[in-house]
């Protein structure tokens, strides 16, 4: 779980939310609070050595060991969903345990080096402080994490090499001349009006001898150990199962990105039969175009045509946006509860796009990556807005933030099988909401999810089947409309992450079964706004954990959320 190497601030794209505060079970309650106590207490230290990860392991299993000795049948349902996200989140910490994670802590889609850069929004002097004490704080913090990386190298527990060619480019941004010319100089060029001009003078003398002490000769150092060291020594196999203990390790990652019981097989499988079925709705959506030749003809139509690509990086802006307010137009018929949070859209640091994914989202912002635009087809933009933004992750993130009686350690869960689930099946939520006005924008939206489908195939087939990196990027590409650049930026990806693809059209493919489940089980009782609240009610929770709250949702008659009014 490569996110575990950074502090909780920085881990979490999304925030759960929690069910009602504890009320009967003071057991569970204690139970809860420690475990919050324990992740503020290593937020704070930002330790990332083996014997921080080894010790944060043991208390999980103490925890988890008394968790095991609670009557189940004395918890409200509300504590019985506390008490399986508990569970299921110490199981994972000790898995990662088992296999010492930690000793891989960076990978082509995530590193420990760019969180903290480029922050704003400090208001207080307090802030600031704080934010300089964090960089003086990086050579400690980055030996830390080269010492695990070196551990890793010796027993072969590394990113395979082909998928890290060129990331250190990543890392140049920060060694600079000038620390006017630094990321991390960001918020000093800049200070709220709240700030006394002479406590500016003094933040900003200090941020520079920590900028020129401590921050650019760290990352200068960080430069030469990724190119001198680790890049030359990494393995050249792909599959996570020729790694040590490889078989296991691959079905630990499964277990933990999907949340499911499922084996490697069965997952491919799955995959096989989803690719054939969009196949069949591609074609009907090629026809409906008007196009007359083959699939395959048409995909190259769409790759290379240039009415289809945005002109400036403002033009792909403006049709994500325009996208997101037309979504804003039809939300009341979809939600019952509307967050008040407002989010951004904005373009992804020059610095790390051109091996960034084609977006993300976030609680104050959902990030559009504007780099070679050529390779951002403008027909696959509405589907990514919707994934993203809204009522994908920024909105999902929005509604979390507002629910009252927010326990902090279900705040800060992100489960990948929930979270990525939901913006895959908010994806599919456009067609009913009449989101994609051309075939191609319907189009753009069963590539996304063929995306989805395809990685179900390729990520067995990569770390179980022992698929070369060659055929992988052959099958995304002959099945999707992705630009070549895109379809090698992600076959890197998930040759890096295994399993953590597996999450999304997992994830997906569970909610619109509940969700059928309940429409044909509650007939014309079932209110589609009532069935949205009660999903992102959850929070993130374990995919197991949302059937059993459907089936409740069902066997209740369908009610939605207490407060909140259905016209």
């Amino acid at each position: 779980m490569r996110h575990l190497l950074l502090p909780l601030a920085a881990l979490f794209v999304l925030i759960g939310i929690p069910a009602a505060a504890h009320e009967t079970d003071p057991d569970l309650a204690a139970l809860a609070k420690r475990y919050e106590q324990h992740w503020e207490e290593r937020s704070e230290a930002r330790s990332v050595t083996p014997e921080s990860y080894r010790q944060s392991a043991a208390f999980a299993g103490e925890l988890l060991a008394e968790l095991a000795t609670l009557d189940e049948a004395s918890l409200t349902p509300a504590e019985k969903i506390d008490a399986a996200v508990l569970r299921t989140l110490l199981e994972q910490q000790l898995g990662n345990a088992r296999f010492r994670e930690w000793e891989m802590p960076f990978d082509s889609d995530n590193n420990f080096w760019s969180y903290l850069a480029g922050r704003s929004g400090y208001r207080t002097v307090e802030q600031y402080d704080e934010y300089i004490a964090e960089m003086r704080d990086l050579p400690r913090y980055f030996a830390e994490h080269i010492a695990n990386a070196r551990s890793g190298l010796a027993r072969g527990f590394s990113v395979p090499r082909v998928t890290l060619e060129g990331r250190d480019a990543s890392l140049a941004a920060y060694v600079v001349e000038d620390y006017r010319q630094s990321p991390f100089w960001v918020p000093f060029a800049d200070f709220p009006a709240s700030i006394p001009a002479d406590e500016q003078t003094r933040l900003m003398r200090e941020a520079k001898d920590a900028l020129e002490r401590a921050v650019t000769p760290t990352y200068a150092d960080l430069i030469g150990f990724f190119r001198d060291e680790y890049l030359p020594r990494t393995r050249t196999t792909l599959a996570a199962n020729d790694m040590p203990d490889g078989p296991a390790y691959y079905a630990q990652q499964i277990r933990e990105y999907t949340t499911l019981d499922l084996t490697a097989e069965e997952i491919h499988q799955i995959g096989l039969a989803e690719v054939a079925r969009i196949t069949a709705e591609m074609e009907k959506v090629r026809a409906e175009a008007g196009f007359e030749g083959t699939l395959e003809e048409f995909v190259t139509f769409l790759r290379t045509d240039p009415q289809f690509v945005a002109k400036t990086p403002d033009e792909l802006m403006g049709v994500s946006a325009y996208t997101a307010k037309r979504v804003d137009l039809k939300l009341g018929d979809y939600f019952g509860f509307l967050p008040r949070h407002r989010f951004g859209i904005v373009e992804v640091d020059p610095a790390i796009a051109p091996f960034y994914t084609a977006g993300r989202g976030g609680y104050e912002a959902c990030q559009m990556n504007t780099y070679d635009l050529p390779s951002r087809p403008l027909y696959n933009i509405p589907a990514l807005t919707l994934h993203e933004c809204a009522p994908g992750h920024s909105f999902q993130a929005a509604v979390a933030k507002e629910q009252p009686e927010a326990s902090e350690f279900r705040r800060n869960t992100y489960f990948s099988g929930f979270g990525e689930g939901w913006g895959l099946y908010v994806e599919y939520l456009g067609e009913e909401m009449g989101i994609y006005r051309t075939p191609y924008e319907r189009f753009g939206r069963l590539s996304y999810e063929m995306w989805r489908a395809v990685r179900l195939v390729v990520d067995t087939g990569i770390h179980h089947y022992g698929w070369s990196r060659e055929r992988a990027v052959d099958y995304l590409a002959s099945r999707t409309a992705l630009s070549t650049h895109e379809v090698n930026t992600e076959v890197d990806r998930y040759i890096s992450w295994p399993g953590q693809a597996l999450a999304y059209k997992l994830g997906e493919m569970t909610m619109r079964r509940v969700r059928a489940k309940a429409e044909r089980e509650l007939g014309e009782a079932f209110d589609i706004r009532k069935f949205h609240d009660v999903v992102l009610s959850l929070g993130s929770v374990p995919l197991p954990v949302l059937e059993d709250r459907i089936d409740a949702f069902i066997a209740a008659g369908g009610p939605g959320l207490e407060g909140v009014e259905y016209e």
